[in-house]
């Protein structure tokens, strides 16, 4: 299966975003702490470096990887049988969503509604091992585009195969190839 570039750059994948968490409450604001407070609260609290902090998302995005390469998905197809792909950022896209309503949501977004939506179901494994090498391009997979939820699987190294990563040269080698 190879993309037929339909639907190439009509699509718009973006990281889900985080939300901050609401404030609840009323009434006034409170006084600004003191010097003398803030300083208590800095010893008190352990601090975490950036480092820390990088280590846990990536924590977070290895589990999330593992339960994407164990998950069957859906990829639409193009009018000619390929797979539904959409170039951003210099990345060509799979398009994969998590349910049949997350696709519903995707075709209502693009306005197309209208035209039935075949799709294939494909474990997640197998798109970033077998599917994405053969687009020949830099690629990666767009899950659930477009929506709060979705999340992107880049062309990097332990995502995946080394043949189709494009950080080759960034830590293993020191950047001399």
């Amino acid at each position: 299966m190879s993309s037929s570039g339909e639907g190439h750059g009509r699509t718009a994948a973006e990281p889900p975003s985080r939300r901050s968490p609401r404030l609840t409450g009323a009434g006034a604001a409170p006084a600004a702490p003191s010097a003398t407070d803030s300083a208590r609260k800095l010893n008190a609290q352990p601090q975490h470096s950036l480092s820390d902090k990088a280590a846990e998302v990536r924590r977070e995005f290895a589990v999330l990887l593992g339960e994407f390469r164990r998950t069957p998905v859906l990829v639409p197809l193009t009018t000619g049988g390929g797979l539904w792909t959409a170039d951003r950022g210099g990345v060509r896209w799979i398009c994969a969503f998590s349910h049949e309503e997350a696709l519903a949501r995707f075709a209502r977004a693009r306005g197309e509604t209208g035209r039935t939506w075949e799709y294939r179901t494909v474990l997640g494994a197998r798109l970033l091992d077998v599917m994405v090498p053969l687009l020949g391009v830099p690629g990666g997979v767009a899950l659930d585009a477009g929506s709060e939820d979705g999340a992107l699987f880049p062309p990097v190294r332990g995502v995946v195969p080394d043949a189709a990563a494009v950080d080759l040269d960034d830590e293993h080698d020191g950047g001399t190839s």
